[in-house]
């Protein structure tokens, strides 16, 4: 971790995160109290079970929030980017942190303290809404991968994550719109499906025979969206 200067109006995220139901004077405040840092590939921002002192920002880069089970096995619960924030729902519920956030690739976010951000929630009720908003799109999608898990095949669970690591990391348009912009290990692709790395592979390599996908360096390419969505929702 590297600590940096970063103002507010020169962050990557900033036109859609929190800031923008900010005035100057405002985002004055938060340029003042935050400190911003430079993360590698690999490195934990916070840690599961620790009690949240603010929340993080995510300037660039993408991380991943996961939980460890008693085995030492993780469970990916969800991806972050730029403009997402981190640790609200803990500091707003006064709870422990559920997961550790761990950088896919180098990463930029900045902390706010506690102090400043329940300020903001309390003096802009457009970011109360916004997160409020945040959280019950979490619920839903909780609750759909909890239905997933229960109903779904583990080939039509990874036919859906194909999809949603697409739909989350495509770039809009920025080269090949039919690449998952984003190399993820096996392992934390059979995290998301829930199954072991072995099967993992040798679907993915069955998907490839049937002309689903091709791998582009260390990157896949979907070649029939429409089929691989069929397949995620046979079982619906």
């Amino acid at each position: 971790m590297q600590r940096i200067q970063l103002g507010c109006e020169l962050c990557d995220g900033h036109k859609i995160s929190f800031l923008q139901h900010c005035n100057a004077e405002q985002i004055a405040m938060v340029n003042e109290a935050k400190t911003c840092s430079q993360y590698k590939k690999g490195q934990h921002i916070f840690y599961e079970g620790s009690l949240p002192l603010g929340i993080y920002c995510v300037s660039s880069g993408v991380i991943k929030l996961v939980r460890t089970n008693n085995d030492g096995k993780e469970q990916i619960l969800r991806f972050s980017q730029a403009g997402d924030l981190l640790g609200f729902r803990a500091l707003i519920a006064d709870e422990p942190l559920i997961a550790t956030a761990i950088c896919v690739e180098d990463t930029v976010a900045c902390f706010i303290p506690k102090k400043v951000f329940i300020e903001l929630i309390d003096t802009v009720p457009a970011i109360g809404k916004e997160l409020l908003k945040a959280i019950c799109h979490d619920l839903g999608v909780v609750e759909e991968r909890v239905q997933s898990l229960a109903q779904k095949s583990v080939r039509e669970r990874l036919a859906e994550t194909l999809l949603f690591l697409h739909a989350t990391f495509n770039m809009n348009g920025t080269g090949s719109e039919d690449i998952i912009h984003i190399s993820l290990p096996r392992e934390d692709i059979a995290n998301i499906v829930g199954t072991a790395t072995e099967t993992v592979i040798r679907l993915l390599s069955e998907f490839k025979q049937d002309k689903l996908i091709e791998f582009e360096a260390k990157k896949i390419k979907l070649l029939n969206k429409e089929k691989l969505y069929k397949i995620s929702r046979a079982s619906v």
